[in-house]
């Protein structure tokens, strides 16, 4: 293994990565970076041979990480990473802030982002992959992101740049993105909490939040527009889809599809990454030979097997 560039942070060779992803599963990193600030992070990435891949690691909510683990350096903000502040109608939001946190911070404030309530992940990776829930979507309150490039240099993206689809959007390979300003519509403090508090009760009635999942495992069958809103031509939806293939509880090693919600992969003790992500293919198998529909995954699957 090569020497790494000096760091003030934290940099570990070999790290595991199970305990950091929602599923508790998963290889080590060939190296974890937790960045003392921004200039200790640009600083690594401008010394890194360009030859070493980077990973950006939120708090792996959607993600699976395979057993084989991830060559390179996988870069995870921490404390100096999470602050919020707010500018009017603008928030801005450190790239490991919670979505939950900001929703709070924001509705305290006057400021509706509540649909990030819901959302167990962080700002920077709600960005990345233009999270959505009720019907709004990262894309529409976005106004910009900061980070980091991977040679080094400080990057700017607007809404342009970010070209956003439907739980994706343009960030550069590579590139380590440390701040999001998002502006959302006004509203009264206490309507805002009282709608984020209906949408917690919703989701914990239809969702297992008390298990170890990486939240909706597939994607609906349907139309998105460029921004990644969903358009209303189909009604499919992926959970029904494996209810009817027979798949609502089907276990695989010490995976499972949830029983109370059929596109929630669960890690239902030990399971391995190959557990997960086989079980995962085989719904989709089972899906396909009953409907003709080939779903596609919406947990990132990384690393080696």
């Amino acid at each position: 293994m090569r020497d790494l560039p000096p760091v003030r942070g934290t940099l570990t060779q070999g790290r595991p990565l199970a305990e950091l992803t929602w599923l508790r599963a998963g290889g080590p990193a060939d190296w974890l970076f937790q960045p003392a600030d921004e200039d200790d992070l640009a600083d690594f990435l401008a010394a890194l041979p360009a030859d070493v891949p980077v990973f950006p690691l939120g708090v792996g909510s959607n993600l699976i990480v395979r057993d084989g683990g991830l060559r390179g350096v996988v870069i995870r903000l921490g404390r100096g990473f999470n602050a919020v502040r707010i500018e009017g109608r603008r928030v801005i939001a450190g790239a490991a802030a919670l979505d939950a946190h900001v929703a709070r911070q924001a509705a305290a404030a006057g400021i509706d982002l509540g649909f990030l309530r819901t959302i167990p992940g962080t700002i920077g990776g709600a960005v990345k992959m233009n999270a959505g829930c009720y019907g709004t979507y990262l894309a529409d309150v976005f106004v910009e992101a900061r980070g980091v490039a991977r040679d080094g240099s400080p990057i700017v993206l607007g809404p342009g740049e970010m070209r956003f689809g439907y739980r994706s959007s343009a960030v550069p390979e590579g590139a380590v993105l440390t701040e999001a300003v998002l502006e959302g519509p006004e509203d009264a403090p206490e309507a805002i909490l009282a709608r984020m508090e209906a949408q917690v009760t919703r989701r914990d009635a239809t969702q297992p939040v008390k298990e170890r999942s990486a939240g909706s495992t597939f994607r609906n069958p349907a139309g998105f527009s460029s921004t990644g809103r969903e358009d209303d031509v189909h009604d499919l939806k992926a959970w029904k889809l494996i209810d009817e293939a027979g798949m609502r509880g089907a276990r695989l090693g010490g995976a499972m599809m949830s029983p109370l919600h059929p596109n929630f992969l669960v890690n239902a003790g030990g399971a391995k990454a190959a557990d997960l992500e086989s079980l995962g293919e085989l719904v989709r198998k089972k899906v396909l030979e009953s409907t003709g529909i080939s779903l596609e995954w919406e947990i990132m699957r990384v690393g080696e097997q």
